[in-house]
């Protein structure tokens, strides 16, 4: 099984994340942020990868450190539970549309994380979360998990379905990236031999 545990504690936030890729989607999590929560569950479900999240972080401040290191922390497990990613189909993408929203998330497991993010927010906040943690997250997520990602809406006007389309994007992309493809289970997807 492709598993992982990962514990990251600084002063400002103290997070425990566990993953299994091949799970069915269970989910729990506990960041102390409501919409970030749902947004977590969603990747998780959409996913099939079962995720636990426990975060304690300066929410006296603000949101930022805990929705950061949170990326960190699920980052360094997916990347850690694909081991030496033998087998997986590491290119995927998905459109996901929701209602008046479209957005595309493509991904390369390449080992060389890069983000580009092409999604506006029309709000500061959704729910009680700033609408620019967003790429926060998804960066932190890219630069630990190894991965090339690309994240575009092409058009929406409801902040909180171009943040799920977003998190729920991914999770099919991630999904498809990640799985064992049955015809090329023993090898590494790469003409280098090496992710």
């Amino acid at each position: 099984m492709r598993k992982a545990e990962i514990a990251r504690k600084t002063n400002e936030t103290d997070i425990s994340v566990a993953v299994n890729l091949d799970g069915t989607g269970v989910h729990s999590m506990a960041t102390g942020i409501g919409f970030f929560d749902h947004m977590l569950d969603q990747l998780a479900k959409h996913s099939l990868i079962d995720i636990s999240v426990r975060a304690q972080g300066d929410l006296h401040i603000d949101f930022h450190h805990t929705v950061e290191d949170v990326g960190i922390a699920l980052g360094e497990a997916i990347k850690k539970a694909m081991g030496d990613k033998k087998g997986i189909r590491r290119y995927a993408s998905a459109d996901l549309p929701m209602d008046g929203t479209l957005t595309r998330v493509a991904i390369d497991v390449s080992g060389r994380p890069f983000l580009v993010w092409k999604v506006e927010f029309t709000r500061d906040k959704v729910g009680e979360m700033d609408t620019e943690l967003f790429r926060e997250w998804f960066q932190a997520f890219a630069m630990n998990a190894g991965v090339t990602l690309h994240v575009e809406t092409f058009y929406g006007d409801n902040n909180h379905h171009i943040a799920e389309s977003a998190f729920k994007a991914l999770a099919r992309a991630l999904r498809d990236a990640v799985e064992i493809d049955p015809r090329a289970a023993d090898r590494i997807p790469s003409t280098k031999g090496t992710l």
